[in-house]
């Protein structure tokens, strides 16, 4: 080991009893009252050492206020060199600085929020704008100037030349925006599949409902069907009282809500009354006299008794 690595290495007698000196210094940056006791020094080169202080501000648990000083070569008088706040070695620290389109999750977009997409976005592709190319009823499309050439005609100042506007119907661009392709980007193979696989995590035949469910939803009356590639294999819950009630579900997925898992029969109803009316029961205004329980004839014995 060279002299000059131990010299470094032992802390400058001058700089490390300026103890004073780096409390002031350390005092005038920081609020008052925050710099606590003296925590070490360290030695950071030939006449250069480093002393710490104890940070009290709260939220910086484990922080120090870390003072350099210095001397020149054969001075005796030691100078500031710097002030810094530093984390200790159990010092509280922030996380790691994430991007946002990192931390944004599904859910986290509020009213009024946007989301920019990066124009190299792996889930969208050009699409159809039509801007670059007219129609093929228009005279300036490469169909009609071939047509005029072959045929030796001139166009005339008259109807179609003279449209100030080409015709919508039945051009290449109204045709691509009804079938949904006019628009600046679409979703490329890659954002199908992204999505695909998203919802079939979510509603797909692997879930819990899916593997307990009478049958899967490819048989289910209410599955409104979608259009497009994405309606081969989803579609969308219409039953009100199912878990996935307005969401794209997978034609493999299933829940207790199957419209023909189990019909409901109907209720029974009693039979009607049987009326006979071909027949006729007499009902007499009063009993007959042989219906109750006492005879008719008197008792003698009741008789000489006063009994009626």
């Amino acid at each position: 080991m060279s002299a000059a690595t131990t010299r470094s290495r032992t802390p400058d007698r001058l700089c490390a009893e300026a103890v004073d000196l780096a409390r002031s210094a350390a005092e005038e940056a920081a609020a008052p009252g925050v710099v606590g006791e003296h925590a070490g020094l360290v030695s950071e080169g030939d006449r250069v050492v480093t002393h710490f202080f104890e940070c009290k501000e709260l939220g910086y648990r484990g922080w120090r206020w870390a003072v350099t000083v210095a001397r020149a070569s054969r001075a005796k008088f030691v100078t500031l060199d710097e002030v810094v706040l530093l984390p200790g070695p159990d010092a509280l620290l922030a996380p790691e600085w994430v991007p946002w389109s990192e931390r944004l999750r599904p859910g986290d977009m509020g009213p009024g929020d946007l989301l920019p997409t990066d124009a190299e976005d792996l889930r969208l592709e050009p699409g159809y704008t039509g801007e670059d190319e007219p129609p093929p009823n228009s005279v300036l499309s490469h169909e009609m100037a071939e047509l005029v050439e072959a045929e030796d005609a001139e166009v005339t100042a008259g109807p179609p030349a003279n449209f100030s506007v080409t015709p919508s119907r039945g051009s290449i661009a109204s045709v691509a925006e009804e079938l949904g392709m006019r628009r600046a980007r679409v979703l490329s193979r890659y954002g199908l599949h992204v999505a695909a696989d998203r919802w079939e995590d979510a509603y797909g035949p692997k879930t819990a409902m899916a593997q307990a469910a009478p049958a899967s939803c490819v048989s289910c009356g209410f599955l409104a069907p979608i259009g497009g590639a994405m309606g081969q294999a989803f579609g969308v819950c219409a039953n009100e009282f199912s878990p996935a009630d307005g969401h794209v579900v997978s034609l493999a997925y299933g829940c207790g809500g199957h419209s023909e898992a189990a019909v409901m029969p109907k209720p029974p109803r009693p039979a009607p009354p049987v009326i006979d009316e071909t027949r006729v029961d007499p009902f007499p205004l009063r009993p007959s006299p042989d219906s109750g329980s006492v005879p008719v004839a008197a008792d003698e014995e009741s008789v000489e008794l006063g009994h009626s």
